[in-house]
């Protein structure tokens, strides 16, 4: 069994997406960012502006996170170092657009706990857990992604 931390200087390509350390998180990834974005477009939206931030991030990430993994699936990368270094800048500022979009989703479903149906109200819990959860993804792909860049 290959040891996925001895790969750590080389970006991987194909199948090896799914089998390194981080690129395994791709999936999470793409899996709690599409519940965000498909929960949130179910519930009602008041106000407006802060569940629109919240809906460009999740859909912002999860079609950016999908590109990327399809970059690295075909080998557009050519294990360059500069590849690891826009890997770990991406998934930064995926980590912090993810954390200031559930902060706000969090504030507006405390703040729509009496003034709405009980439906929309767990939709939005519901809601803002998968979006800690994404955030927590990215943080710790970008962790990973920052000691993969220092290894090239």
């Amino acid at each position: 069994m290959a040891s996925n931390t001895a790969t750590m200087g080389n970006l991987p390509s194909g199948i090896g997406i799914c089998t390194t350390i981080p690129d395994i998180l791709y999936l999470p990834e793409l899996i709690f960012g599409g519940l965000v974005w498909i929960l949130v477009a179910c519930t009602l939206v008041v106000p407006a502006n802060p569940q629109g931030w919240v809906m460009f991030v999740s859909v912002f990430c999860f079609v950016m996170t999908f590109i990327w993994m399809v970059v690295f699936a075909c080998g557009g990368h050519h294990n360059r170092s500069s590849w690891a270094a826009a890997d770990f800048l991406y998934h930064g500022i995926a980590a912090f657009f993810y954390l200031s979009a559930s902060v706000a989703l969090a504030k507006v479903t405390l703040d729509m706990k009496d003034g709405t149906s009980f439906q929309n109200y767990q939709l939005d819990i519901s809601a803002v857990v998968f979006s800690y959860v994404a955030t927590l993804l990215y943080f710790i792909h970008t962790i990973l992604s920052a000691i993969r860049w220092k290894s090239f």
